[in-house]
């Protein structure tokens, strides 16, 4: 019975990334808010370096993105690893995040995203998201 709960648990939060991608990639702050734990800590690209924390804060962070995004990138995932315990997990993955020309230019750049989430009343959340480019993509 373990087992088939983990399973379960790993397949509900693939949904949850996979959903929350498409969300993204859709320009649909509701949806990419969903599922985020009101005390998220988020890692990004872009500073600040020492993250963001918070929900509002969370969401104060995406209409400049969607605003880059509208210009035809893309944010895809690529591959998705997921690791569930009984209350906490963690995702990583690996997505097309770019421009055409920025594709174009470096088609095999990735960026990395790792996921931290737990166990709130029965659902996940996101707890905690780091999003990474290698240092190499960003040199000149």
């Amino acid at each position: 019975m373990a087992q088939q709960d983990a399973e379960q648990d790993k397949e509900q939060i693939r949904a949850l990334v996979e959903e929350w991608a498409r969300a993204v990639h859709r320009g649909d702050l509701p949806g990419v808010l969903a599922d985020h734990a009101e005390d998220i800590v988020m890692f990004d690209v872009p500073p600040p370096q020492d993250g963001v924390r918070g929900l509002d804060a969370y969401r104060a962070v995406w209409p400049p993105f969607f605003a880059w995004q509208a210009q035809g990138a893309c944010f895809d995932i690529v591959a998705l690893d997921v690791t569930a315990g009984a209350e906490v997990a963690y995702a990583h993955a690996l997505l097309r995040c770019g421009t055409p020309d920025e594709l174009a230019a470096r088609p095999e750049q990735r960026l990395r995203l790792t996921l931290g989430l737990r166990k709130e009343e029965g659902r996940w959340v996101v707890a905690h998201e780091h999003h990474s480019f290698p240092y190499e993509s960003l040199e000149g």
